[in-house]
């Protein structure tokens, strides 16, 4: 399955997995730092009448999790997890109330290779995950926030800039500014030239800062040899409340939503008593299944190995086989009827297994263990 191959990847990366409750107190899911969600929650009432939640997301409870039962761990702190999450919206593809997410939290590192590990690894999620097109459009939010600076604008207006940014509204954003640098800022897009772009515009530290962050991030990346996977776009700034550096978001053809997205928010932390700076990802499963099948990839991720198959009077060798063959490795799913060996063909080839073992008078058991197939009796 997907989220096995995904748990091992995060694993092989020393990120340790972590399980939090599906539900938590409200005003943890809102805390300050982050963009009012309560809309989008699915609330209900303990027995003290105080208000639970849903989660809807990982990061916030890993955060709380983090800071009440890890904050005597070494730093960096690096969690992943693989869980269903809630969201209440109208059911379109892609798009559910209750689906399931997997992905990594890196605490405790404010550096370009903390940024880059985690996009190489989002990079590495979606290969492991059988996809081969897919590109992942990378920005900064401090080079937006370093533009409205450098043009004086009132927290009213920025406000209203970055909204219609983050919503990709060009035609909004036409209206609402006469700044052509942030009217240019979604077109900002392609390969590193574009960071030289951008530079032209890029008048206070801030955004410099942020251009020589994402270079660094880009060199980094160009090691972990995942570079030609990235493409730059400065009008990507998701939750610009939530996030403080790094952004980036994965597509794929012909699917008109993210499969994965992630950035840096270094303040969430600090909302629950400890300041940490942080960085991550997650990753849409089903999105991931949904661009699977759309590039045409309908890689089979079970593991079938052995069936078998016995006749009457066998069944207490067919169940010894079967322990063998399991304690070896083996997949193997014992019938549990005896059947003729014509059926016992059918069952094999219906359930999508590579191998059958029919046991009988005739039956090999040496040969079917060490080969995993059933000798003269193998179907």
């Amino acid at each position: 399955m997907i989220e096995t191959r995904l748990a091992k990847l995060f694993e092989s990366y020393g990120y340790e997995e972590v399980v939090t409750p599906a539900m938590e107190f409200l005003e943890t899911l809102t805390i300050e730092g982050g963009r009012t969600v309560e809309q989008d929650l699915f609330k209900m009432f303990d027995q003290n009448n105080r208000t639970l939640a849903l989660h809807h997301e990982m990061t916030t409870p890993i955060a709380r999790l983090a800071v009440s039962r890890l904050k005597n761990s070494t730093l960096p702190l690096k969690l992943s997890y693989n869980t269903n999450v809630f969201r209440f919206r109208r059911n379109q593809p892609g798009r559910q109330c209750e689906f399931y997410q997997a992905g990594v939290e890196l605490l405790g590192a404010s550096n370009a290779a903390a940024d880059a590990e985690i996009i190489a690894l989002a990079v590495e999620s979606l290969k492991s995950a059988g996809l081969k097109e897919f590109k992942i459009c990378l920005g900064q939010v401090e080079f937006a926030n370093g533009l409205m600076e450098q043009n004086n604008l009132s927290p009213d207006e920025q406000k209203k800039i970055k909204i219609a940014i983050e919503r990709h509204d060009i035609v909004e954003l036409e209206k609402i500014t006469n700044v052509d640098a942030l009217k240019k800022l979604p077109k900002l897009q392609g390969g590193k030239e574009i960071l030289d772009e951008a530079k032209k515009f890029a008048q206070s530290q801030k955004s410099l800062n942020a251009l020589k962050n994402l270079a660094e991030i880009y060199r980094l990346l160009e090691i972990y040899g995942a570079a030609d996977k990235i493409t730059f776009d400065l009008g990507i700034i998701r939750d610009f409340e939530y996030y403080t550096g790094m952004v980036f978001e994965a597509y794929a053809p012909n699917v008109g939503y993210s499969l994965a997205g992630g950035g840096r928010y270094d303040h969430m932390l600090k909302d629950f008593g400890m300041a940490c700076p942080a960085t991550g990802f997650a990753l849409g499963i089903e999105r991931i299944l949904l661009a699977r099948e759309r590039q045409g990839i309908f890689e089979d991720f079970r593991k079938k190995n052995i069936y078998i198959g016995y006749a009457d009077g066998f069944i207490d060798a067919a169940i010894k086989t079967a322990a063998k063959l399991r304690a070896a490795g083996k997949v193997a799913e014992i019938s549990l009827t005896a059947q003729s060996k014509e059926d016992a063909e059918k069952f094999q080839n219906a359930k999508g297994y590579d191998n059958l073992i029919y046991v009988d008078m005739d039956y090999k058991e040496s040969q079917a263990i060490f080969s995993g197939v059933g000798g003269k009796s193998d179907g």
